[in-house]
């Protein structure tokens, strides 16, 4: 914007001049064939000189910063006689002075502020007036900020030859914009080239600001740095710079940068300006459905419905339905009725009825059905739904019924105690009357309250027993299991009974009843033998081990046993499996989600095992279907073998499902999975404490394994298994085989794969495994966990491992592996097994490393290969 134009204005401004009728001059000139007007000063051979041109006031108006643009021509010094002598300069000097009124002639000095000295870029010399070729210089100069209304320049002569052709005055901003969708004013440029002065933009008709729109202009009337953008709204499309309708038959659903799309299958054309379209009839659109996607329906029914009967069970499956609606979220419902042909009537079954998994929300096409009564017609309705179905008033059902003429094996529903003494007990208990011809035992299982994990079992043909052999004073945790032809029945609730204190006669049930009323006369005797007691415990200086202690670290009834015992060994596996496993009802089971592979045999599922009113999560194997009968035996042999261990760092078994469809291995859950990926998981964020730690977990449940004449034959790091509190348990027992009573006796396989890089040299070249060979196994897994679960031997073929090993290699020691961790690996790989150190002793250095941090400081060698 132009403040000031002298060029224009023909010499009809009449600037102020000091000294007055001297110096500066006004003059009209030719240039280019056109009369111009010029002030101009040339008093070079006048000796020193100081001539003033002062502008008249100029109004400011909104400018912050101005700029100057002269025209000028100057005249060589060297053009004059004599160089003009010594005052010749071929400079002149800009100035300006603020004001908020006009000074009219009132001309001071000492208010004006230098802008600038100017200078020519070229100079007319004494060859340029005989050609008459002036040469034209062009300067321009800002000046800012400014606060008063208005301005004046100046231009000082110290002796110069000067023409002024023309003085330009005038300020920048930024031009009206619409830009993105959003229209900018015309803005005033910012007062220097840091300082940006922000816009903000307002959104067009149909457009809503997606982020407030803002433009900065800058000093030279530039608009930089956009932020933010306006959008056209739903059911409108970005038309050049303007939002229109999307026409009838298409849509837009929301605020984006996006066009107007056709309508998707199913739907109703809508008119102008949609932000969706409606589904035809019998068509629907869930809440978390895009707008884009078609309407769907809901599902037809499901399929082929069928019900097979398993005793008190009852197993449903189905096909999908042939028409899923056009959605991928059908899932399954199951309801159940009791029916009963004579009168026709139906009713929703008890809530006793249990099932496999919920029966609502099922994505698979199978379910059992447990707990049913006997002799009752049962109907089963599985509805297929899909995420449209609520808004349907039609049902996709299909139904099956089945009548139901066998039960589960009995449950002993309470205990009583009969009879007592200070080393007995005796107990009875009921079973309904037309089942007890069904139960050919009942297995007691008997412990101390304060010792639950050792336990003894009696088994007995009547509904009665005498537990033998007790100590005195002592409370016990009683459960009672039913054993039929068709399976084992659930335990019993826990009962806690308790012996008399030595000495006190036998009391039976008659006895309890008269001595309860006899004993409120011995009140008084009673609080002074408690005195007695309290002064008589603070002299004991410490426990004595109990008659019952000594019974039941000897009893051959204990589980686990002394000395393992090989299933195989067994005429009838079934036998060895009833001996050491529990079977658990299939109603008390429920898978939750697929988490592994159980090899040749099926699926590995999370679930949860039902215990009373507690349910406790559980890892559930399973046999797949189409097994054979060496796989069922081999399945089973190994719930058979887990069940002989008791240990903290073996995996415990809680039982197996055997006597229905699909088999299954029920074992306490790991929350942390395999060892080997949890440690890839984890990398560098254990303490070596931690990793030593784990390493004493695994040596102390082999040791446990060794002491009971047991060999692994497939310790790695894949089978260990990792609980939430980083406790590392033993497991997978398919490999695993039993030493004769020699300990030093060994096992030799039939054949078959062999995990090579985990394998003692003698088991790979002879076949022969030894509690030794678990040791060279144990070092592995030592090398596995300090290294967080690299591959031993990296990618060295089987072939070459076994080269490299009988040439005497080993692994090299792990990144900042301790020296004393790696000299026991190197002694668990020594090729003589019998120099090898025995678990009992891993355990005991592992104990004195943990006891003694600082031995863990000093690393070993690092081999970078």
């Amino acid at each position: 914007v132009v403040l000031l134009d002298f060029a224009k204005a023909q010499g009809e401004l009449g600037w102020l001049t000091q000294p007055y009728g001297k110096g500066w001059d006004l003059q009209q000139n030719v240039l280019n064939d056109s009369l111009i007007y010029i002030y101009s000063v040339c008093e070079v051979l006048e000796g020193e000189q100081e001539n003033w041109l002062r502008t008249n006031w100029i109004y400011r108006g909104v400018a912050q910063r101005i700029f100057i643009e002269l025209q000028f021509t100057v005249r060589d010094c060297n053009s004059f006689p004599a160089g003009g002598g010594g005052s010749c300069k071929e400079t002149f000097n800009l100035y300006y002075a603020e004001s908020d009124v006009d000074y009219g002639t009132n001309f001071q000095k000492r208010q004006f502020k230098k802008i600038d000295t100017i200078a020519p870029d070229e100079i007319t010399v004494q060859d340029d007036f005989a050609a008459r070729n002036v040469k034209l210089n062009v300067e321009v100069r800002s000046v800012g900020p400014l606060r008063r209304k208005g301005f004046y320049l100046a231009f000082q002569d110290l002796g110069a030859c000067v023409a002024l052709l023309s003085v330009r005055v005038y300020y920048k901003r930024c031009p009206a914009v619409l830009r993105s969708l959003a229209r900018f004013p015309q803005t005033v440029a910012g007062v220097d080239s840091q300082t940006l002065a922000e816009v903000r933009g307002t959104c067009v008709e149909e457009a809503v600001a997606d982020r407030a729109p803002a433009l900065h202009c800058n000093a030279d009337g530039e608009w930089l740095v956009p932020i933010g953008e306006c959008l056209c709204r739903a059911g409108y499309e970005k038309v050049g710079d303007t939002c229109q309708a999307c026409p009838p038959g298409s849509f837009k659903a929301a605020v984006s940068p996006g066009g107007c799309q056709p309508c998707p299958p199913h739907t109703l054309p809508p008119p102008a300006a949609a932000a969706a379209c409606p589904c035809q009839d019998g068509f629907f659109r869930a809440p978390a459905d895009a707008p884009a996607a078609p309407c769907t329906r809901p599902p037809s029914p499901p399929q082929g419905v069928t019900a097979v009967g398993l005793g008190a069970a009852v197993r449903l499956r189905w096909s999908p339905p042939a028409d899923s609606g056009g959605r991928e979220d059908v899932t399954y419902s199951v309801t159940c009725e009791q029916c009963w042909p004579e009168s026709g009537e139906c009713r929703p079954c008890d809530g006793g009825v249990r099932y496999s998994q919920p029966p609502r929300g099922l994505t698979g096409t199978e379910v059992t059905v447990t707990e049913l009564e006997p002799h009752v017609n049962y109907t089963f309705t599985v509805e297929a739904r899909n995420g449209v179905s609520p808004y349907s008033p039609h049902r996709s059902a299909a139904t099956a019924t089945i009548s139901v003429n066998q039960t589960e094996p009995p449950r002993v529903t309470s205990v009583s105690l009969d009879g007592r003494t200070a080393t007995t007990l005796v107990l009875s208990w009921t079973v309904p009357p037309r089942q007890q011809s069904r139960v050919w035992k009942y297995e007691v299982t008997y412990s101390k309250k304060v010792d639950e994990n050792s336990y003894s079992v009696l088994r007995c043909e009547g509904t009665s027993v005498t537990l033998p052999k007790l100590s005195p004073a002592t409370t016990y945790v009683v459960r009672v299991q039913a054993l039929t032809p068709d399976g084992h029945g659930a335990f019993s609730p826990q009962h806690e009974f308790e012996t008399l204190p030595e000495g006190a006669e036998a009391m039976t049930s008659a006895a309890v009843i008269s001595g309860s009323v006899a004993g409120v006369f011995f009140v008084l005797l009673l609080l002074a033998a408690l005195l007695y007691v309290l002064r008589r415990r603070r002299r004991r200086s410490r426990p004595r081990q109990s008659a019952e202690d000594v019974y039941f670290s000897k009893s051959d009834q204990l589980k686990p046993l002394k000395t393992y015992v090989d299933p195989h060994t067994y005429e009838d596996p079934n036998q060895a499996m009833l001996k050491f496993t529990t079977e658990i009802p299939p109603s008390s089971i429920t898978r939750q989600k697929v988490i592994g592979a159980a090899g040749e045999f099926g699926e590995v599922y999370k679930g949860t095992l039902k215990r009373g009113k507690k349910e406790v999560p559980v890892a559930i194997k399973t046999l797949k279907v189409g097994y054979t009968e060496k796989q069922r035996v081999d399945f089973l042999s190994e719930a058979t073998i887990m069940g002989q261990f008791c240990h903290h760092n073996i995996i415990r078994l809680e039982g197996v499902v055997s006597k229905y469809k699909p088999f299954m291995i029920i074992t306490e859950y790991m929350e942390n999975g395999a060892l080997d990926k949890f440690l890839r998981e984890k990398e560098g964020e254990f303490g070596v404490i931690q990793l030593v730690g784990m390493l004493r977990g695994i040596a102390a449940g082999m040791k446990y394994l060794a002491n009971m004449n047991y060999v692994h034959r497939d310790l790695a790091a894949r089978n260990i298994l990792v609980n939430s509190n980083l406790v590392c348990k033993v497991s997978d027992f398919g490999l695993s085989r039993v030493l004769e009573d020699d300990p030093e006796a060994t096992y030799t396989t039939s054949g078959g794969k062999i995990p090579i890089r985990w394998t003692a040299p003698e088991a790979i070249s002879y076949r022969k495994f030894t509690s030794a060979s678990d040791v060279w196994s144990y070092g592995i897994v030592m090398w596995e966990v300090m290294s967080y679960g690299e591959r031993p031997y990296w990618e060295l073929s089987n072939h070459e491992v076994m080269k490299a090993i009988n040439e005497g290699f080993r692994l090299p020691a792990p990144l900042d592996c301790p020296s004393a961790i790696y000299q026991l690996m190197m002694q668990c790989w020594q090729q003589e097994r019998s120099r090898r150190p025995k678990f009992a002793d891993i355990v005991s250095i592992l104990d004195k490393l943990i006891r003694a941090p600082e031995s863990l400081r000093a690393l070993a060698d690092f081999d970078p290969r």
